[in-house]
């Protein structure tokens, strides 16, 4: 008998999965970010933040930028605290929401509904902090819409609405797996 071979394919469509990058200050807002984490696998996408960096001998925001300009979206988790603050003075989470936006990625911000209500072990203790903390929250949300949040769970929830919606509005080239045909041989001698 001759050999053949058959092509194996699958019928069902290639899904777009997308690299979301996460962008918040860290250790006030591990379980939100365990939240928005959660939400972003459950879009069947891929979350990118700080827990993922490795140890690279690159300066730091160098090397957040490279991650930045590899993400389709940029989510920002804004709550009570600033954050820690680069040589000039700006934190960290600003720089990555200035980069994300000088880069035009698609920005989602969620914005602590009352930082009144937030626990003091989550909130700027430092007058200046507080201040820059204020004028950055002003600038995320003027003129863009912004999604408010309270609590972990309420956090996940909006998230997930938020970007179904950004997928919609601003579709980006994403990842899409690699579905190459491959052949078995199927060979006459085999008797089982």
């Amino acid at each position: 008998m001759e050999k053949s071979a058959m092509p194996i394919t699958n019928p069902r469509l290639p899904e777009k999965r997308y690299q979301i990058f996460i962008s918040s200050t860290y250790s006030d807002l591990l379980e939100e970010r365990r939240a928005v984490m959660d939400a972003i696998l459950d879009l069947k996408c891929f979350p990118s933040g700080m827990e993922m960096f490795p140890a690279v001998d690159m300066e730091q925001f160098e090397y957040i930028k490279q991650i930045i300009d590899e993400s389709d979206y940029y989510v920002l988790v804004l709550a009570g605290r600033y954050g820690s603050t680069a040589p000039d003075g700006i934190s960290y989470t600003e720089k990555e929401y200035d980069y994300a936006k000088s880069r035009n990625i698609p920005v989602t911000a969620l914005v602590y509904r009352d930082i009144e209500q937030l626990p003091q072990g989550k909130c700027e203790k430092k007058e200046d902090k507080q201040r820059k903390l204020l004028a950055f929250r002003s600038k995320v949300m003027e003129g863009r819409l912004c999604t408010f949040w309270d609590s972990p769970d309420n956090l996940k929830y909006e998230l997930s609405r938020s970007l179904k919606a950004a997928f919609e509005q601003y579709p980006r080239r994403g990842w899409v797996r690699n579905i190459e045909r491959c052949s078995v041989e199927m060979d006459g001698n085999l008797e089982k």
